[in-house]
């Protein structure tokens, strides 16, 4: 039990007697922990007595790791208040950090109070977890070189080289060949999608589709047992085997809602003891009304302390248990929202940042969600690196072919100064990326022109719209040679531009591979062949590529200045000179030119000189290569394939829908 004045440890709590428990419930008249055999029968009740600050406590005496156990709670039932209390619902703890099984959606769990009978049966029990080995320390290696995001189970249910029990879960990922292949592109960082235990949403059973992305959580400390059937150790094996290769784990986190949904939702943990305090509510009408910023149904109250440490607590539980070294935050805006408004410098941000493991992980945000005034790029500040989609829709842009792009190409190759230059930071806060697991698979974005999305059961209408992409002629699956060869080619020049870009780069798993989801853009219902990885099918030449444009990078630290690139003149020397195809530099009336299509990137940074040409146009195009006092130039690397390259002393010819990356001579 806590001692007078003393911050309550949550959930259950192992002790030489014992274990403690401890839940907290502004609203709640009664709540019990009750306690469940292997046969899942309710075995006994604990009453919890309310003590100070709204937490309700009590003791098992001679309880120890592995007890099952759930939570009941009574009191006012006016759901049109918020007020969902009923003891016929078993409750998830929400400080849970072990549950035995997965979640299945079930009308029961939504049934009125007056309606409704025992859930138990139909509810994952929480295991009583003993205390986790000191696994932290603080995160080396700063920005990440490459960013690898990644789906646990679509990324191994093929993979010939993971062991059959093993496919599409944690312990899968810590096959070799699957720990070579990610080390072979050069990635420092694998971003898992969510991992917490999460519950499909309301409109899948009736479709026999199930929820494959993970963004519907009821648990904040527990892994979901589909994705670690050996329970939480499996998720601490991996942290340390891809540690041991110097590759940082970072989680996708999603504390924005839970997948309780809306007010026909399931009652299953939060709103079952205090909807009110958990869940940001709007009255209408006299009535309360859940506030839906996320667009799923609920919106966590992320102004409420106790929220706030709920978050902050779990944070810390995945860093100091599993060694995890960073997250995601999915909808970030909404932790830093309040009835005001959004603000960077809001609470739960600001105790982030402050928090003295917390603010030495490596914290990205996605910075915009559905809401009111959603949108913040660029906003979240240090040390939080930011997705940029302004680059992934200007580079799609450019290279589709959309008028007067010359401009916000170069802006976003310079590190996106427009968005980021400000407060002290760097081009790193950026993350660079052309397609991510919401939207087109890279290769479906140079093949479809539209989305393709039937198979998700809302008549294709679920799904972003403006996709900025191209079919190269034909929608879809072809075997026209020429039109897969200008489909690799665009996907090449695409990844190039990538690896040249100031940022952070960041790579969807399986799009080095040549993945394709069939057009669909909105895959997360698809636990199927949709979405996973076809491994025999891969395109081993294309991932070579990739690894090839990685160790480029790597290789030269002008292409990874952490500085933003502004063409002012220092010392005699610009750190970047933009090109046009005669050599010369590009004018005003050139930025402004609609059809602008070939561009050169002259860098003097890092104590080097490297030169990038961009040509998006279908025809060789002949650059005057820039006079460079001492500078002999030779061809890095060309993105199309079997593409001749002529170059002369002074001149280079530029393959069609190309990228050529220059540097200086050897010798």
């Amino acid at each position: 039990m806590s001692a007078k004045g003393e911050r309550p440890k949550l959930g259950a709590t192992v002790t030489a007697a014992g274990v403690d428990f401890a839940v907290y419930s502004e609203t709640a008249e009664r709540i019990w922990v009750c306690l469940f055999d292997g046969g899942d029968r309710e075995v006994s009740r604990i009453e919890l007595a309310r003590g100070e600050g709204a937490v309700w406590e009590g003791h098992a005496d001679g309880l120890a790791p592995g007890a099952r156990y759930g939570l009941r709670a009574d009191g006012r039932y006016d759901p049109a208040q918020a007020y969902h209390f009923d003891p016929n619902k078993l409750l998830v703890d929400p400080y849970a950090r072990r549950i035995d099984r997965g979640f299945v959606r079930r009308p029961e769990l939504s049934a009125a109070r007056g309606e409704s009978v025992d859930t138990a049966a139909f509810v994952p029990k929480a295991l009583v977890e003993g205390p986790a080995p000191a696994l932290y320390a603080p995160p080396e290696g700063g920005r990440p070189r490459l960013v690898y995001e990644l789906n646990v189970r679509p990324y191994t249910m093929l993979h010939p080289g993971v062991a059959a029990p093993l496919r599409g879960t944690l312990a899968g990922l810590m096959a070799p060949e699957v720990i070579a292949h990610i080390q072979r592109l050069g990635v420092d960082v694998i971003e898992l999608l969510p991992v917490a235990a999460w519950i499909d949403d309301a409109h899948l059973p009736a479709l026999g589709l199930t929820n494959v992305w993970g963004y519907n959580p009821i648990t904040y400390f527990a892994p979901d047992p589909r994705l670690a059937p050996g329970g939480p150790e499996e998720l601490r094996q991996l942290v340390a085997a891809y540690g041991e290769v110097g590759i940082r784990v970072v989680l996708d986190v999603v504390y924005n809602h839970t997948g309780e949904g809306d007010a026909e939702g399931p009652i299953l943990s939060m709103k079952g003891l205090d909807a009110r305090t958990y869940y940001r509510h709007s009255e209408v009408d006299g009535r309360l009304v859940l506030v839906n910023d996320a667009g799923t149904g609920n919106t966590l109250q992320c102004d409420h302390p106790a929220v706030q440490d709920l978050v902050i607590d779990s944070l810390r539980h995945w860093v100091d248990a599993f060694g995890i070294a960073g997250f995601r935050f999915d909808l970030a805006p909404i932790l830093g929202r309040s009835t005001k408004g959004f603000s960077s410098q809001a609470e739960l941000l600001a105790r982030i940042r402050e928090d003295a493991v917390l603010g030495r992980c490596l914290l990205v945000a996605e910075p915009w969600d559905p809401g009111p005034g959603g949108y913040h790029v660029g906003r979240f500040g240090e040390p939080f690196i930011e997705w940029n989609d302004r680059y992934r829709d200007d580079v799609r842009r450019f290279w589709r072919g959309d008028a007067h792009m010359i401009g916000a190409l170069a802006d976003r190759l310079a590190g996106s100064a427009d968005l980021f230059n400000h407060d002290g930071r760097r081009p790193s806060a950026s993350v660079n990326f052309l397609a991510a697991h919401d939207g087109f698979t890279l290769a479906d974005l140079v093949a479809h022109e539209r989305k393709h999305n039937a198979a998700n059961g809302e008549d294709n209408h679920d799904g972003h719209d403006a996709n900025h992409s191209w079919n190269c002629g034909v929608e879809g699956r072809t075997d026209d040679a020429e039109i897969v060869r200008r489909r690799g080619d665009d996907v090449r020049a695409l990844l190039a531009t990538l690896f040249v870009s100031h940022g952070t780069p960041m790579l969807t798993a399986g799009d080095e591979l040549g993945r394709s989801q069939g057009g669909n853009n909105n895959a997360y219902a698809q636990d199927n062949a949709v979405t996973w990885l076809d491994w025999a099918g891969a395109d081993g030449e294309l991932a070579g590529f990739v690894a090839s444009l990685s160790a480029l990078r790597r290789g030269h630290p002008g292409f990874r200045s952490d500085r933003f690139l502004s063409g002012v003149e220092r010392a005699g020397w610009k750190d970047v000179a933009w090109l046009r195809p005669d050599g010369t530099e590009m004018t005003q009336a050139d930025w402004q030119a609609p059809d602008a299509s070939v561009l050169g990137m002259l860098l003097h940074e890092a104590g080097e000189t490297l030169l990038v040409w961009f040509n998006r146009v279908r025809e060789r195009v002949e650059v005057r290569l820039s006079a460079e006092p001492g500078v002999a130039f030779d061809v890095a690397l060309v993105s199309c394939r079997d593409a001749e390259v002529i170059a002369g002393p002074h001149s280079l010819v530029l393959p069609p829908r190309s990228v050529v990356i220059l540097a200086p001579a050897k010798g």
